[in-house]
């Protein structure tokens, strides 16, 4: 029994006609040629009959030939039930051509709409703000090719169409995206440098948590300490993959969690222990910082128009300065 195809919105037909591109895989000269798709997207329309050669089903590595007809059987957007709303708001934008904006999100905002979140996220905000937007992840993360967590400050890259989100998302991929985080830690490091390459698995009991396992996402974090006080570190950050929460745990699994992150151990209960004076001293300290100590300072990447290498910076938040300074005063306390 033949399974039913769902709606298709257009057919587009590509021939090879030349040499140049015979003996290229199906996949690779689709992806080049297809930019509002991206290249898993372009090999499940091949597995699910989407796109032909001569009419005919074919495996993602067929090597294509000289007057080969190519058809493509563009599936028609499924409409996306949304509440999500342009919202005017402040955002401090960085940088913005016709195809990417910089932010420097502020820290407790959520990026994108999701359970009890519909309104005030990032989302929201660019939407307003940016007449057109990639809308590769759906209606409720346009622009969005990266997130950063809801207390994490920080650059944050936007796509305003779908072909520079489709490159930025193989960059991000393929880890030509370098990205420097400054965080503020418990505890005093062994090591002043090094890297940290342990796997992260979601855990099935709370899925809003990551865990250390064998099992899991391969996750590779560098780190660099820059400075050090009483009890406590600022350290700089150089994740080589980008799985959620990848720095938090990370830096908790060597038992030094970010200062104020109670999901990871580094929140109120980490004051106990010190003697009365300094566990008084960090529970104020962390009561008037209200997030936790992570801001994405650095972002380096290929523009994907002009192909050249550009970076961005942007300053610690003020909350994140002062308790830099607190956590100095703190050494001769």
């Amino acid at each position: 029994m033949k399974k039913s195809l769902s709606p298709v919105s257009k057919i587009d037909r590509i021939k090879i006609d030349s040499q140049l591109d015979t003996g290229i895989r199906l996949d690779h000269f689709l992806t080049k040629s297809l930019t509002e798709y991206s290249r898993s997207q372009i090999q499940l329309l091949i597995r699910s009959g989407k796109i032909l050669v001569n009419n005919k089903n074919c495996k993602t590595g067929y090597a294509l030939e000289l007057n080969d007809i190519i058809s493509i059987l563009h599936p028609e957007r499924k409409k996306e039930m949304s509440t999500i709303n342009p919202e005017p708001m402040d955002l401090e934008i960085l940088y913005e051509d016709e195809d990417i904006a910089v932010i420097n999100k502020p820290p407790g905002m959520v990026v994108h709409p999701g359970k009890g979140n519909t309104s005030k996220t990032l989302a929201n905000g660019i939407l307003h703000h940016f007449n057109h937007l990639s809308n590769v992840n759906g209606l409720t993360r346009p622009g969005i090719v990266h997130r950063l967590d809801k207390d994490t400050s920080g650059l944050i890259l936007i796509a305003k169409n779908n072909s520079a989100h489709n490159i930025l998302s193989k960059q991000f991929k393929n880890r030509q995206v370098k990205k420097e985080y400054y965080a503020l830690t418990w505890g005093l490091w062994k090591e002043k440098e090094g890297q940290i390459d342990k796997p992260l698995k979601r855990d099935r009991k709370d899925p809003t948590r990551f865990y250390i396992s064998l099992n899991g996402k391969k996750s590779v974090t560098k780190f660099q300490v820059y400075k050090e006080f009483q009890h406590s570190s600022l350290i700089k950050f150089f994740p080589k993959t980008g799985r959620t929460h990848q720095i938090r745990v990370h830096s908790a699994s060597l038992g030094h969690p970010i200062f104020g992150d109670e999901k990871y151990g580094g929140g109120l209960s980490k004051t106990k222990g010190f003697i009365n004076e300094y566990s008084t001293a960090y529970q104020k300290l962390m009561c008037n910082f209200d997030r936790y100590g992570l801001h994405a300072k650095k972002l380096e990447f290929f523009h994907p128009r002009s192909k050249s290498l550009i970076n961005f910076e942007s300053k610690l938040p003020t909350e994140f300065i002062k308790l830099v300074q607190d956590l100095e005063n703190l050494i001769g306390y």
